[in-house]
């Protein structure tokens, strides 16, 4: 088994400690997130790791051939190449393989009556073996399925990868990590720039995966389901909790309940101490205990509660007084060009709702909240707020809205009722603004310390509708805690977007699937809506399932509607039509096989290593086709049994 460990990793950046005596072993079937809060060295530590930077010292041992590969959180741009030729290159690893496989079908194809050449046959079977069996004569259809699970489509192989943005840049570096199938891997936010089903697919994709795992990420249901073990980094200090993050939070919340106990009896003990030794500093008499005390302060290793797990609280301003029908869309149509987004889309927004709007990118997510708020007009149909609705519009670029010479108590001040003022530093500490920080202007902030400021000036402001897009994208899952909490106490109504499961989990009641066939809506039943597309985005042995044609059956409480009925037939029918041919041609080829297999019993050809070279490689690649077509009949034979149970067949 392939071990990777590491100790005695140390870096310190001045006088701050960023890593201190850090020591870990994985193996390749270790599953563990990274946890820490933000600024706590947790990308650091991973480059470190893949020696990507240097540290102050580091000890660091593998097993002999083991590959590790990274992926970072941003900034990777691929340029001079299609997106399939670049993701071929995660088959690179096979290079020196395949020219020494050249060298000997070369050598071979020159031998001479009497030349001795098993030890280069079995040299060249071996190799013919290993390519076989890792996939490298299938790596089209591999990497095909990786690039479409990830959100890529067809069309998207042969465009030039200067043409993708920066996020789909993110999703080509994951897809030649995954292709590269390396011992380990190490993956920090991995799941930034996918959409939801694409979240589904990498999730269930890295459940079959067969090496060791370590990941950063602020997605809570997606490390519940992918890791056991948690090492928190916490003031430049690893510590290992087994178990997944909700384990790990768990346990956390024991120890600090009882360090945050340890630091009040602390604090209080400073504060007797220093007031005794202000009080007899200049007695004479009194000065030994004095200067005893000052030591005795000095010993004293102070208690620290870690800023990730702190629980902070936020509570929504009530809202205005509004209608039952909050919001209504009637026969909404949006197009750009002949690129059509929505058609003929109707629905009602009530009082009290929560619809999350959710699906894959470049559906019409955000183009529908900027109509549903008014800020795009461009459209056919309408759009008909109710009586007494004021809406609060959190959009991916509502920072730009901020006044840059304000510093954050002022920007936050500027929304604030006179009854919240006083409790402005609770409200920026609860989005990660603690300390002086309160006093930087809006001018330094990075861009994520600035949309939690346009999202925190947004929910202070008292309204009874809420249109949010991705509001946790720049949060940690303490803050998306949070956050959740004060939306569940949030008395008026929300509309919001977003690939986050677990949010979308603890708060929809409605939820709007958007995709490239009619729009579906989910009446209060998310865990219906995460089934299917578990079921779309299914993965195993590394190949993706994907369900057939895309297709989502009605909801229904008791028999299927006719609908779903009649595609459900319909796909049924399909599947037991491509098992006929799929056998069919299985026959065929299982002929061929036995021919070649004929052939090889030939002296002229065993005895010719180019003739035998030849046909050994064309009875693999059949026997491969073969075993592909019965894995194929295998999956379509599950589904017609699992159609007919549905159908009563």
């Amino acid at each position: 088994m392939g071990t990777l460990q590491v100790q005695d990793i140390n870096l310190a950046f001045g006088d701050r400690d960023i890593l201190s005596n850090i020591n870990f072993t994985l193996n390749e079937k270790s599953r563990c997130a990274l946890a820490g809060g933000n600024g706590s060295g947790k990308t650091t530590l991973l480059k470190v790791i893949c020696n990507i930077i240097p540290s102050d010292s580091i000890k660091c041992s593998m097993t002999k051939g083991l590959r590790v590969s990274y992926l970072p959180q941003s900034d990777i741009v691929f340029e001079g190449a299609t997106l399939y030729e670049e993701v071929e290159k995660g088959f690179f690893r096979f290079n020196d393989m395949l020219i020494r496989k050249k060298e000997l079908e070369n050598k071979l194809s020159h031998i001479k009556e009497g030349d001795n050449v098993d030890s280069e046959l079995l040299e060249l079977h071996e190799i013919q073996e290993e390519l076989l069996n890792s996939g490298y004569f299938d790596r089209k259809i591999k990497i095909e399925q990786i690039l479409k699970g990830l959100g890529f489509e067809s069309h998207d192989l042969y465009r030039e990868c200067s043409e993708f943005s920066g996020g789909w840049q993110m999703r080509i570096a994951l897809a030649k990590i995954l292709v590269e199938n390396p011992d380990m891997m190490f993956l920090d936010e991995p799941t930034n720039y996918l959409d939801i089903e694409a979240r589904i697919w990498l999730k269930n994709y890295l459940k079959v995966y067969k090496g060791g795992l370590m990941l950063v990420s602020h997605d809570q249901d997606f490390l519940d389901e992918t890791v056991n073990e948690v090492y928190e980094l916490f003031n430049g200090h690893l510590t290992k909790y087994v178990g997944n993050y909700s384990s790990y939070v768990r346990q956390r919340e024991v120890e600090l309940e009882q360090k945050e106990k340890e630091w009040k009896r602390q604090t209080e003990m400073f504060e007797k101490t220093e007031q005794f030794i202000e009080k007899f500093r200049y007695k004479a008499t009194k000065s030994k205990q004095v200067q005893s005390r000052i030591k005795q302060l000095e010993k004293i290793e102070i208690v620290q509660v870690p800023s990730h797990l702190k629980k902070m609280h936020f509570t929504f301003p009530e809202a205005p007084h509004s209608g039952n029908e909050v919001l209504k869309v009637n026969n909404l149509s949006k197009s750009y060009g002949e690129h059509h987004i929505f058609n003929d889309l109707s629905f009602l927004v009530s009082k009290g709702d929560r619809l999350a709007v959710t699906g894959r990118n470049g559906e019409g997510k955000s183009t529908l909240l900027r109509m549903l708020y008014g800020q795009d007009k461009d459209y056919e149909g309408e759009i008909i707020n109710g009586t007494g609705v004021k809406i609060g519009y959190f959009a991916q670029d509502t920072e730009k809205t901020l006044n840059p010479s304000n510093d954050l108590m002022e920007e936050i001040a500027s929304v604030t009722q006179t009854s919240d003022l006083p409790n402005l530093r609770n409200y920026l500490g609860a989005f990660l603004f603690s300390g002086d920080e309160v006093f930087k202007k809006i001018s330094v902030l990075s861009g994520g310390e600035r949309s939690r400021i346009a999202l925190l000036k947004i929910l202070m402001n008292p309204v009874n509708l809420l249109i949010l897009d991705e509001p946790t994208n720049h949060l940690d899952i303490n803050s998306k805690d949070m956050l959740i909490e004060a939306l569940k106490g949030y008395d008026g109504t929300m509309i919001f977007v977003s690939h986050d499961t677990y949010f979308i989990e603890h708060l929809a009641t409605r939820i709007l699937y958007l995709s490239e066939d009619e729009p579906t809506f989910y009446e209060g039943d998310y865990h219906y809506f995460k089934t299917k597309l578990e079921e779309k985005e299914k993965v195993e042995n590394e190949t993706n399932n994907s369900s057939p044609d895309g297709e989502e059956e009605e909801i229904s409480t008791g028999a299927l509607s006719y609908k779903a009925q009649r595609e459900k037939n319909n796909r049924l029918n399909k599947l037991i039509k491509t098992n006929e041919k799929l056998l069919e041609e299985n026959e065929i080829l299982s002929d061929k096989v036995s021919s070649l297999e004929n052939e090889m019993g030939k002296v002229e050809v065993y005895s010719d290593a180019e003739k035998i070279t030849k046909v050994m490689a064309d009875k693999e690649d059949l026997e491969s086709q073969i075993e592909e077509k019965e894995e194929l009949w295998m999956e379509n034979e599950e589904e017609i049994a699992s159609l007919k149970k549905e159908l009563n067949l």
